[in-house]
């Protein structure tokens, strides 16, 4: 009896695993592999994505005004720094009065800073009136086709910058925050 049994058990776990299989999933309950994430392939983003030595992509975003702000054509003929944050973002925040001293001292020569928020108008406006701050805004909503992702934006990670060049040419593309100091030599250095 007990040596049926045991058939028995062995031809149902033998079923299982075969069950498993078939439907693409592990028979025995329990955690899947892991798998790097360098070895999961992304899927490509559903827009051009601009790279170094490329024109920058032709979009349109409102201002805080809601007034459409058209790149790269409004701003042709000088360097152009645009910075990718969100009212929510820690380290975009903390990078902001950096960004904020680099705008002011290059107001009136070398790379005009363009904030593009990926966010609500309401948590934008809500944000700046506690921290403000004087070069441009403009607003999109985060999504897989976001100007984020057309300016190389890939991962989808914030804080976010593009060094674009007098001829409208993207220069550097840089992730995560600037320190102290480090906007005048990224943009200093080719």
């Amino acid at each position: 009896m007990r040596a049926r049994l045991w058939w028995v058990a062995g031809i149902a776990a033998a079923a299982g695993l075969a069950a498993g299989a078939w439907l693409g999933r592990p028979a025995v309950p329990g955690p899947l592999p892991m798998t790097s994430p360098s070895t999961v392939p992304r899927p490509a983003p559903p827009v051009p994505v601009a790279r170094p030595g490329e024109p920058l992509p032709a979009f349109t975003l409102p201002d805080l005004d809601g007034m459409p702000v058209r790149f790269p054509d409004q701003f042709k003929g000088k360097p152009l720094l645009i910075n990718v944050w969100a009212s929510w973002c820690g380290p975009c925040v903390e990078e902001m009065p950096e960004l904020a001293r680099f705008a002011a001292k290059h107001a009136d020569n070398g790379p005009q800073v363009v904030g593009l928020a990926l966010d609500t108008p309401e948590a934008v406006l809500d944000f700046l009136g506690n921290v403000p701050v004087y070069y441009p805004i403009v607003i999109d909503s985060p999504g897989p086709a976001d100007a984020s992702v057309r300016l190389g934006n890939t991962q989808g990670l914030l804080p976010y910058s593009v060094l674009v060049d007098a001829q409208g040419r993207v220069v550097k593309q840089k992730l995560g925050p600037f320190k102290a100091g480090e906007i005048e030599e990224w943009v200093a250095t080719p």
